[in-house]
């Protein structure tokens, strides 16, 4: 969750777009931690803030910055994803 963290934090603040791949593969305890970390700046987005506190943080904010997801479920090694981190996003 520690290097999701940076990748969000450059996301956040480059405006950047990233797609992160079979991301059901992740142990569920890091996808909760990771489900928070997006919910941060999704909220940040939605109050249109300039400037917001993410992990301890004060990050300058983007608003074009998105996180996008695969999953491949029903396969071997891969999970269900947690219900808070579900409601991040929406199926295609």
């Amino acid at each position: 969750y520690k290097a999701m963290g940076k990748f969000f934090k450059g996301l956040a603040s480059s405006g950047a777009w990233a797609c992160f791949d079979e991301f059901n593969r992740i142990i569920l305890e890091v996808l909760s931690v990771i489900a928070q970390q997006i919910l941060t700046i999704q909220n940040a987005k939605a109050k249109r803030l300039e400037r917001f506190l993410f992990e301890g943080t004060e990050l300058g904010l983007k608003l074009t910055c998105c996180p996008f997801i695969t999953m491949n479920p029903g396969y071997a090694g891969r999970a269900e994803l947690p219900d808070n981190l579900k409601a991040l996003f929406r199926t295609v």
